[in-house]
């Protein structure tokens, strides 16, 4: 068994260590193909209870915060029961396996098939909620995994394994249908790993995007995130206040669908702004601006010694001594373009929030449509507002892939209990961001579909039958 203690043999290349990892994997995978329904959700089961158990899911939330530096214990804890609460309710039930469908019209049938070993590349800001969702997917569908986990997030990722380890243990399985890539975890590695696996699944930076795309195995990664949100001149400020803030700090921002900026109608602005200070929210003058805008953009790049950190540390490193200011729960800064010469106008991954002041609605779509154009396009934007055709607009014109509508974006982008997006902590971007999908990662991207097909009655148009208006129209 790979625990987290192991390293790679000195004289021992990445292709050769991936590929033990890659044999014991089959392996076991070959057993697990072998598994009926009952069978491949008791495995769910099992490495759902894992990260579950208030003790484990705990004890991975402290080590991560500890080891990563990122983010809040107290937020990781919900993050990893919510979200895994949420994506055993959308398995529960849920077809693998054999059949998935009948079309006797069409004379089609259609069986559910592993895709055998997946190759999961899984970040620091979530190192116990990410890895855990990748797993339970590819044990569903009657795969192996191994885990690539980034250095910071090692630790805890090693942690999840072991306890996933213990749960296969009672119920009887091998264990080595979930490993993860030995210390130290190298591009060699994680590039041998992408090329060997069978599926590839990234979430996290655009380089390890890039290489998944291009190490010559089907892969599923994810696009930037950025996410902008506009207040309408119809919207319920305070509600859309608390939203905003509740999403905004949650976890100090590591979710790549925190919101960023908030593009605010004029008739409400005043308004809006009051509810996000009544939330939390502390206005930084033109000085303040400039000066976190310093400490968190050195040389035009986001600082990694601001991301997922409280406001009070950001202050410290930029030096922000305004009192109150160390007390609030979210910086906000004004801001009124987009691009590289505005960089509020980019992911913060960081409790600060870029306002945005809109004449009307089509002012405030214009500079989403800036935003995006920056960063962001195809993720995802959010609206408050009781105009339908607002609302409608964002969906026909934006190029993104979900258009959360007066919801606290983080926690609704990624599925929640009151809408019915799947489970996530993928989301694919479309070819808007450079992605292969776009819809939120779920159990069906870890299948393969096998059709029969059978004979059924010719059913063969006449020209005349799809021509003949043309004709009629244009002449033949």
């Amino acid at each position: 068994m790979t625990t987290h203690s192991e390293t790679v043999t000195i004289g021992t290349t990445a292709n050769q260590a991936v590929a033990e990892l890659i044999r014991r994997a089959r392996a076991a995978q070959r057993v697990s193909a072998g598994y009926d329904q009952a069978r491949l959700d008791e495995l769910v089961t099992a490495a759902g209870w894992a990260i579950m158990a208030p003790e484990r899911n705990r004890a991975l939330a402290e080590i991560a915060v500890r080891d990563t530096g990122l983010g809040s214990v107290g937020d990781k804890v919900e993050k990893n029961h919510r979200k895994t609460l949420g994506l055993l309710r959308d398995l529960k039930g849920a077809v693998s396996t054999g059949v998935l469908a009948e079309y006797p019209e069409k004379g089609i049938t259609e069986i559910a098939r592993p895709v055998g070993v997946v190759a999961a590349v899984v970040p620091s800001t979530n190192p116990g909620a990410t890895p855990a969702n990748n797993v339970i997917n590819a044990l569903k569908c009657g795969n192996a995994i191994i885990l690539s986990p980034s250095p910071k997030g090692y630790s805890t990722c090693a942690k999840l394994v072991q306890y996933i380890h213990e749960q296969f243990a009672r119920i009887g399985t091998p264990a080595d249908l979930v490993q993860m890539l030995p210390q130290p975890v190298t591009r060699e590695l994680s590039a041998a790993l992408m090329k060997q696996a069978d599926l590839v699944v990234v979430t996290g930076s655009q380089t390890n995007v890039r290489a998944a795309y291009s190490s010559g195995t089907p892969a599923l990664g994810v696009g930037a995130g950025n996410v902008a949100v506009i207040v309408d001149d119809s919207a319920d400020c305070a509600d859309a206040a608390a939203k905003i803030m509740r999403s905004k700090v949650f976890d100090y921002a590591t979710s790549c669908s925190s919101e960023n900026s908030v593009i605010i109608h004029d008739k409400v602005y005043a308004r809006m702004v009051a509810c996000l200070v009544q939330e939390g929210g502390a206005l930084l003058t033109a000085a303040d601006k400039e000066t976190l805008q310093k400490a968190m953009f050195p040389g035009g790049r986001l600082s990694s010694a601001c991301t997922a950190q409280s406001v009070s540390k950001i202050c410290a490193i930029a030096g922000l001594t305004r009192p109150g200011l160390a007390d609030a729960r979210c910086l906000m800064v004004e801001e009124t373009g987009s691009g590289r010469d505005y960089p509020f106008s980019g992911e913060k991954l960081s409790p600060v929030l870029t306002l945005y002041r809109a004449r009307d609605f089509d002012h405030a779509f214009g500079i989403m449509r800036g935003i995006y154009d920056y960063m962001g396009d195809g993720h995802s934007c959010g609206i408050y507002s009781e105009d339908e055709a607002h609302i409608r607009r964002l969906g026909h014109e934006m190029t993104v892939c979900r258009v959360i509508v007066k919801q606290a974006h983080a926690i609704a982008n990624g599925g929640n209990f009151d809408n019915g997006l799947p489970f996530s902590l993928t989301m694919g971007c479309g070819t808007w961001g450079a992605n292969s999908f776009s819809e939120n990662l779920n159990y069906r991207h870890f299948m393969n579909v096998t059709r029969i097909v059978r004979t059924i009655p010719e059913n063969k148009p006449a020209p005349e039958d799809l021509f003949g208006p043309f004709w009629k129209k244009y002449g033949k």
